[in-house]
């Protein structure tokens, strides 16, 4: 895991402390600001606190959840980017999957991606 070159300010939401932290301390170890939300709730009360580069919604959190939060994320801050650690089917709202189970070097491989293809397209 190396430290990227831009720093994100990150929401990452889990039902589950004992999945979101280890892989929040994870994600801050390569470079980036994360916000811990734990259940839908949180997650909601942190998007109408803040504005976030990056919405991360893990695989503990319920499908309905991880199928509505992404609307709610896109209508508080357009521009913001989400990614959804699922397996299923595609998401109108959702910038990016990852199935569930990968390691957190597929999660930072991911967001890495995500920031190659955003720098692409500001070009």
């Amino acid at each position: 895991m190396s430290k990227t070159a831009f720093k994100l300010k990150i929401l990452y939401g889990e039902s589950d402390t004992d999945v979101l932290t280890p892989q929040a301390a994870s994600i801050q170890k390569a470079g980036h600001q994360v916000e811990q939300a734990v259940d839908r709730k949180s997650v909601e009360e942190s998007l109408r606190r803040g504005k976030f580069d990056l919405v991360i919604l893990g695989s503990t959190l319920s499908k309905d959840d991880r199928h509505h939060l992404p609307y709610m994320v896109k209508k508080a801050h357009p521009g913001t980017r989400v990614l959804v650690m699922h397996t299923g089917g595609r998401h109108p709202e959702v910038d990016a999957t990852i199935d569930a189970g990968r390691s957190i070097d597929a999660l930072l491989e991911t967001i890495a991606r995500m920031l190659a293809e955003e720098a692409a397209v500001a070009r």
